[in-house]
């Protein structure tokens, strides 16, 4: 039971600390310069912008009816991180509010250079968010009806949350200018970089598929001098129907230069796929 609950707090957490992230960069950022998010988060900026209503409330009374209907439709378990990260960044947008009111925290506000804002509203909420993703939670909205519109009618999840974003962010230019949006833009690119850079890991490598008539002189030389790990695989060729060794091998990004080298010392005529790895666990890389 008390690992049990342990394993919770180190899950639940996270996600709430990346809420918290996420929950400054909307205050500090976005909201002083009037850029525009994505999704429930967007619509409750155009409500502040329009009418000033404030981000927190509004944000959880638009995930309500969302909770319901997700809790029913798509079930209690995968729902409870989304509930957990929704009404966390609503907690952390209030004290935010809050902290701002009473002029604890003076937001970010530029006249001049709203492309500084932008790239640090990008940073934060990427963090923010990459953090709760990372966890296995998502801050409603959106994704909740992506996932809703992918059970019932088959459509991607990619495609349901770009859609809503590109209406969201679409309907901001009644109430902001243009250019505004625009740069709401590259805040979105910045931050989904962001995302994918804490999801995927901070830690890349690369993976080297190598056909070659000479594998297992290969194998045996890369494990010797760069003393990596080397799979093999038994392949045919399908143009010459001749019997081939496929070397597999995943090395740090510092030593693709040495690999490229031995292989081409060894087999010329090698034909070599190299491919981005993240995130690479076990020996000779990161713990597990």
């Amino acid at each position: 039971m008390e690992k049990r609950m342990l394993g919770t707090l180190r899950s639940w957490l996270p996600i709430a600390f990346g809420t918290a992230i996420y929950a400054f960069g909307l205050h500090y950022f976005v909201i002083p310069n009037e850029l525009m998010e994505g999704g429930v988060t967007g619509i409750s900026l155009l409500l502040k912008y329009a009418l000033g209503f404030p981000v927190s409330l509004t944000t959880l009374v638009l995930n309500i009816p969302l909770f319901i209907l997700g809790w029913k439709k798509i079930g209690k378990s995968a729902m409870i991180n989304t509930v957990l990260g929704a009404v966390a960044l609503s907690l952390f947008l209030r004290l935010m509010e809050i902290a701002i009111a009473r002029s604890w925290i003076v937001p970010f506000h530029s006249q001049t250079d709203f492309f500084l804002a932008t790239l640090y509203a990008g940073v934060t909420i990427g963090i923010g968010l990459g953090i709760v993703f990372r966890f296995g939670g998502t801050t409603g909205g959106t994704d909740i009806i992506a996932s809703l519109l992918s059970k019932t009618n088959g459509w991607s999840i990619g495609q349901v949350i770009l859609a809503v974003d590109v209406l969201v962010i679409g309907t901001s230019l009644l109430y902001i200018p243009k250019e505004k949006v625009l740069y709401t833009l590259v805040a979105v690119f910045v931050a989904s970089r962001m995302i994918d850079f804490i999801t995927e890991g901070a830690y890349s490598a690369k993976a080297f598929t190598i056909m070659s008539d000479k594998g297992e002189q290969l194998a045996q030389t890369i494990t010797r001098e760069m003393d990596r790990g080397v799979t093999l695989f038994a392949a045919k060729g399908a143009y010459s129907n001749t019997d081939k060794i496929v070397v597999y091998s995943v090395v740090a990004r510092q030593e693709t230069r040495k690999l490229k080298s031995i292989v081409k010392e060894i087999d010329p005529h090698a034909f070599i796929i190299i491919s981005d790895v993240h995130d690479v666990l076990g020996e000779g890389f990161k713990g597990r």
